[in-house]
């Protein structure tokens, strides 16, 4: 069908947006405004969500150029702490780097980093409670790191061999930990947000301490998910924390997509009448203060409050993408906000409390310690190996007690198997 314009009125045209850069253009980031560290203001946690509005535009920052913590967004965590923080953003880039590598040599099918944004779940961790139940996407692997999680059982996982504790049911590095307080990550996006949401309700109506906590990538606000969630948390004060981790990328589709070029993500609490704050997503002292406010005025009965960590993805989606072939080559290493690992690491040596030769030495026992658990791991077996859970599993865990038609099914199957390999035997 053909529109007839009106010739009084200029005809309509649609905006399809557009990224900034493409392979092979140079890379200018001066449209991104990054305020002085410590210039932010921090309401108090108890305030009204309009409050923080104007935060929602801004980007609460601690560490300054000058490598030193800035302004009352400073946590002012002791050295020990910092070190700790470090160490575990370390092992989990170790830890991405490894699987990488496993991946390419075949030993698993699938991976994804989170290399550039270990802050956004590293810090996040270490200020919420332990037991404070979390309910991630597929790149917050440094929770279940910060919270002491085996990384023997993670590869395991990732692996989907015969100690995989999900039985090969999911997607690599698609986790699930009741023990850490760890919600089962889908590949459904934005799913976990109003699940959240139903826990974090729940834990009031029983009148416990125990808030939420649940992160998504920019690309999945765009998702009906995240709005009802945002609906629901608002109208009954859930005590719940939703994070949205802005790195720039969703896939091969810019954040545009999203929405970014109208507002920040962070923006969007307004509408809800949230609390809300924009932070340095590279700044792990900032991303831990934003979560420690956060979990305060949630714990307070003060309700949810909506933080975008902004960052850059510095690798590709998942080792099915090259990135490459949408972005410039240049991004990564112009990103005005630096590397999170590297700004921490500054700012201890800054504070007399670490050394670029105590950093090399700790990077060194990390990737043996990666390594040691890798190969611990590879003794229950890798993809394709033929070591997995027993044949029979496949048809368990769903029902309490086995209908007669899956149980049919399992003899039929399991019958048909002997047959076409008569040397098979279930173990």
């Amino acid at each position: 069908m053909t529109a007839k314009a009106n010739g009084n009125l200029p005809p309509l045209s649609l905006h399809v947006p557009e990224p900034k850069f493409r392979p092979g253009d140079a890379v200018d980031y001066s449209h991104i405004e990054v305020p002085p560290a410590g210039a932010q203001p921090r309401p108090d946690e108890g305030c009204a969500a309009v409050e923080t509005h104007p935060l929602c535009m801004d980007l609460v920052r601690v560490l300054g150029e000058d490598d030193a913590a800035h302004g009352p967004w400073d946590p002012r965590l002791d050295a020990e702490t910092l070190r700790r923080m470090l160490r575990t953003m370390a092992l989990t880039r170790a830890f991405d780097d490894r699987m990488y590598r496993g991946q390419r040599q075949g030993k698993t099918s699938f991976y994804m980093k989170c290399t550039g944004e270990e802050a956004t779940s590293v810090a996040p961790a270490m200020a919420l409670a332990g037991d404070d139940m979390v309910f991630p996407s597929y790149r917050q692997q440094g929770i279940l790191i910060a919270r002491g999680y085996p990384m023997v059982e993670m590869i395991n996982q990732i692996y989907s061999n015969r100690a995989d504790k999900l039985k090969g049911r999911q997607l690599p590095i698609m986790y699930s930990a009741r023990e850490a307080s760890f919600f089962t990550i889908s590949g459904n996006l934005a799913t976990q947000y109003p699940q959240a949401v139903g826990w974090a309700m729940a834990s009031a109506i029983k009148g416990d301490t125990r808030i939420a906590a649940t992160w998504v990538g920019e690309g999945s606000t765009a998702e009906g998910d995240f709005h009802s969630a945002m609906t629901f948390a608002t109208v009954y004060n859930a005590p719940v924390i939703f994070n949205v981790v802005n790195n720039q990328w969703a896939i091969s589709s810019f954040s545009g997509f999203a929405g970014a070029e109208r507002t920040t993500f962070a923006a969007r609490a307004i509408g809800y009448g949230m609390a809300g704050l924009r932070v340095d997503g590279n700044d792990p002292l900032a991303v831990y203060a934003a979560t420690q406010w956060a979990a305060n005025r949630a714990r307070a009965n003060g309700g949810p409050t909506l933080i975008e960590h902004f960052t850059y993805r510095a690798e590709g989606h998942s080792t099915s993408d090259d990135p490459g072939q949408y972005r410039s080559a240049q991004e990564r290493e112009e990103w005005p906000l630096g590397d999170p690992i590297n700004r921490l690491k500054k700012h201890l040596i800054a504070l007399g409390e670490w050394s670029e030769d105590q950093h090399a030495a700790m990077d060194r026992e990390l990737m043996e310690q990666v390594k040691a658990a890798t190969k611990e791991a590879e003794k229950n077996g890798v993809l394709g190996h033929g070591l997995h859970h027993p044949f029979h599993t496949m048809f368990e865990d769903v029902f309490e007690d086995l209908p007669w038609h899956l149980k049919e099914q399992s003899e039929q199957a399991i019958r048909e198997r002997r047959i076409k390999w008569p040397e098979w035997k279930e173990s």
